[in-house]
């Protein structure tokens, strides 16, 4: 009988860059591969410990004097929607959710165009061919979908309009909003907001219990909406907590805050494989 083995992937970390959430400081990541048979496997054991996932790497803030970035999820079985959040599901009651497998479409990225020529002209993919989107949806080798929302046709059009685009993938405990994005022109929507709650649905149909959010910045205007949902868990210490007061949260900028690379590695749990 064989025993059971650890996976041993390799960690490796990033070059400091500017960071794009907070100006003036430096973003530094720890990553993995994400590749094998057992991929699954552990991309599901990382992400519960703050990982996320960007096409077949894993990887997870660690820069060398700030630890503002902070993994989020909803509680689904706890989540109420706000008022707000109630009239948003209001206006889009005549969006339809098509889930489909992994695969990129001109329309997808006609999409994905306009909404980063009018939110992120200056962000790090703005300079994105098909080809790289392309890569950015189809190169995954865990259970992922494609959750596409269409408008009803406005006046002298003909079918349903693609109006927003969610790259999702599936955990054993939840679904994880890898990329969204959305029409520009439909600002009184809140897409984005309609797409979180409507992940949560899904997310309650499945029997699922988290809604994983990627990483909510405190301090950060583009990040700082994620803060308004109930039920929100961040991952910090070590540990998944509540939220509280999203105001308590804060980046500690003492250069001895954060632990050695070589620490952080010897933390992370991994999964077993057994033969």
């Amino acid at each position: 009988m064989r025993h059971s083995l650890p996976l041993t992937p390799q960690f490796y970390v990033t070059a400091p860059q500017p960071c794009p959430y907070l100006p003036g400081r430096m973003e530094r990541k720890l990553f993995t591969a994400l590749q094998g048979e057992h991929a699954q496997k552990l991309n599901d054991t990382l992400s519960k410990q703050g990982f996320r996932r960007s096409q077949n790497v894993l990887y997870r803030p660690s820069c060398a004097e700030c630890s503002a970035c902070l993994s989020a999820r909803i509680r689904v079985a706890d989540f109420t929607p706000s008022r707000t959040q109630k009239r948003i599901l209001k206006r889009g009651a005549g969006l339809r959710r098509n889930a489909t497998s992994p695969w990129a479409t001109e329309d997808q990225f006609s999409l994905f165009r306009r909404y980063l020529d009018h939110r992120h002209a200056d962000g790090g993919m703005a300079d994105m061919d098909i080809f790289e989107f392309a890569a950015m949806i189809e190169e995954t080798p865990i259970k992922s979908r494609v959750i596409e929302y269409t408008r009803p046709p406005g006046e002298g059009e003909r079918g349903r309009a693609l109006a927003g685009v969610c790259l999702t993938d599936v955990f054993d405990d939840g679904l994880s909003m890898v990329y969204s994005f959305y029409d520009p022109d439909l600002t009184d929507m809140s897409l984005g907001t309609y797409v979180i709650l409507d992940h949560v649905a899904i997310a309650r149909e499945a029997g699922l219990p988290y809604v994983y959010l990627g990483y909510w910045v405190p301090g950060s205007r583009k990040m700082g909406y994620k803060a308004g949902f109930s039920a929100l868990e961040i991952y910090k210490g070590g540990e998944w907590q509540p939220v509280g007061d999203p105001a308590r949260h804060g980046a500690d900028l003492h250069p001895l805050s954060v632990d050695p690379i070589a620490e952080q590695v010897a933390r992370i749990s991994l999964p077993d494989t057994r033969v």
